[in-house]
């Protein structure tokens, strides 16, 4: 079954709902976490988006990836592994009805998909006309492609690489 694609406007609550899912997974993995980032368009205020909170875990290295992965299973995450981006691990969940649906990853400080992350979200908050222009295509995206989150993404993809440019990250 397709799902359906669904962007809306910013949502103030999903700085709380990432504060909930954080506050959790600190309990957890304590100073195993550098830190934990609220990445994705969720986490730009004014963006529409997709209302999926993304984080990243960052840890030292990937060393501590089996500790992360033991302390995650406690609370009810599994590892899905890179699914084809090197230098992001990937967890699914269940169990977790009290938070927003979200999509977790753990990235090691030196990861290059932690780095395109954290630079692509910095520069679409202290830009106002990305922003604006960016949830204007997103929102396009998901009416002309509702149950196509291929033809979605494909539809974005030319945006978010002319940021990739303008950041030096192509």
């Amino acid at each position: 079954m397709k799902k359906h694609v669904v962007v809306q406007s910013y949502d103030k609550t999903w700085a709380d709902d990432f504060v909930a899912i954080r506050d959790e997974l600190n309990d957890v993995l304590k100073d195993l976490a550098l830190r934990i980032e609220h990445v994705g368009s969720t986490s730009v205020e004014g963006l529409s988006a997709k209302p999926i909170i993304d984080i990243d875990v960052v840890i030292r290295d990937r060393a501590d990836l089996p500790k992360v992965i033991k302390a995650l299973q406690k609370i009810g995450y599994s590892h899905e592994g890179d699914q084809g981006i090197s230098g992001r691990e990937a967890f699914k969940y269940e169990g977790k009805e009290h938070l927003r649906k979200h999509h977790l990853y753990v990235c090691a400080l030196d990861a290059n998909e932690l780095k395109r992350h954290i630079a692509f979200r910095d520069y679409l908050r202290s830009n106002p006309d990305a922003v604006a222009e960016y949830s204007r295509i997103k929102e396009e995206g998901a009416k002309l492609y509702p149950w196509d989150i291929d033809k979605y993404i494909e539809h974005k993809s030319p945006f978010i690489e002319r940021v990739y440019k303008r950041i030096g990250l192509l």
